[in-house]
């Protein structure tokens, strides 16, 4: 079987990582020759995910098409699937999710509680919702990683807002940020992962490191299952969904976002769960059963950054240090320049001791730096 995969970033290459395990030729189509994942598939195309001809003569002659980012053309990926190519997930969903506009929009059609929004076509229109403040304003498309996405908590910080199309979505009072990841195959079948409770770092508006399973109470655990299935049900997609939730101060569960591909919340299940969430998406698009999903330990995410004022050819600090930790695992992503901020790896910690998890969460931030010998 001949599967495609669209960018080359550090998900494809773990995605490529689980192919190894199965009977697949594997392709990927990305701009850069050194990306992440270039040089473990079995053939690599130079090209723009963007481009409609790039990408529907990169699917041409594939069994099955996925991406890493949804930044891809779907316009040609509604054209192969006419065509008899297998996309994951299909390209309907991959549009309703690549702009934060229409990802609302459908929650509201589907009855899936979301956090109260209004839509802004340009700064003016944004001028006049100071009623709404304090809020957060995505720009429709185009953002990822924080990038794109701005609190407005008063009247002066509105010039910071998106002249574009874009959803100001009324801030929420939230006790927890969590994942779930949901996966669905051809038959409608799906398996649910144990949500990961998410910790952002408030300058970068990135993740800071994260807790698998999530401490919920079990009513609201129940709640965010419903919610993470019925959601993934309505896109009528096979694939693999991370939805991300808010639990507000009234124990409520609000979708936040959705991506519709392997995600950063799920990087812990390589070596914690039993079913990665990147072998299960190669159970799902070879057409073998769903994987377990069932946790072997708890565990703990740490992303490896690049360090604030260093950039050129990366060299790791403290990385000695840290490969000498039991049960922690350290993924490098085989990115050569470094830059502020810039995702170079992460580390699975694993212990049946929460408080172990936090403690060596943070000594792991504090330990291992990415710096660079040309500033």
């Amino acid at each position: 079987m001949k599967v495609g995969i669209l960018g080359g970033g550090q998900l494809g290459r773990m995605l490529l990582q689980a192919a190894a395990n199965y009977v697949v030729e594997t392709f990927v189509l990305e701009n850069d020759a050194d990306c992440p994942a270039a040089h473990l598939c079995h053939h690599f195309v130079k090209g723009d995910i963007k481009d409609f001809d790039t990408v529907y003569q990169f699917g041409q002659g594939l069994d099955a098409l996925t991406i890493e980012i949804e930044a891809v053309n779907v316009a040609a990926l509604e054209k192969l699937e006419q065509e008899g190519v297998k996309i994951y997930p299909k390209p309907a969903a991959i549009k309703t999710i690549k702009n934060k506009i229409a990802q609302k929009e459908f929650y509201k059609s589907n009855a899936l509680p979301t956090s109260d929004y209004v839509i802004t076509e340009n700064l003016s229109e944004l001028q006049a919702q100071k009623h709404f403040l304090p809020a957060v304003h995505k720009i429709g498309e185009g953002g990822y990683d924080g990038k794109g996405v701005q609190l407005i908590k008063t009247e002066k910080e509105i010039e910071k807002g998106f002249n574009a199309p874009s959803v100001l979505e009324k801030m929420v009072t939230i006790k927890k940020e969590i994942a779930l990841i949901v996966a669905m195959n051809n038959k409608g079948e799906t398996a649910i992962y144990p949500p990961a409770e998410m910790v952002f770092d408030p300058l970068l508006n990135l993740l800071d490191y994260q807790v698998s399973p999530a401490k919920l109470p079990q009513q609201v655990l129940w709640k965010a299952e419903a919610i993470a299935l019925k959601l993934v049900k309505a896109f009528g997609s096979a694939g693999l969904f991370a939805v991300e939730m808010f639990i507000d101060i009234n124990d409520d569960v609000l979708v936040n976002e959705t991506a519709p591909r392997v995600h950063n919340s799920g990087h812990h299940t390589i070596e914690a769960n039993y079913s990665s969430q990147y072998d299960m998406l190669w159970r799902i698009m070879l057409n073998y059963p769903l994987g377990n999903t069932d946790p072997i330990m708890p565990s703990s995410i740490v992303n490896i950054i690049g360090s604030e004022g260093y950039s050129g050819v990366a060299r790791y600090e403290g990385l000695d240090e840290v490969l000498k930790m039991d049960n922690s695992f350290v993924h490098l992503y085989g990115k050569v320049q470094t830059k502020p901020g810039r995702k170079m790896g992460h580390v699975t910690i694993m212990s049946d001791e929460y408080q172990e998890l936090t403690y060596k969460a943070n000594k792991i931030k504090h330990t291992l730096k990415v710096v660079s010998d040309n500033l």
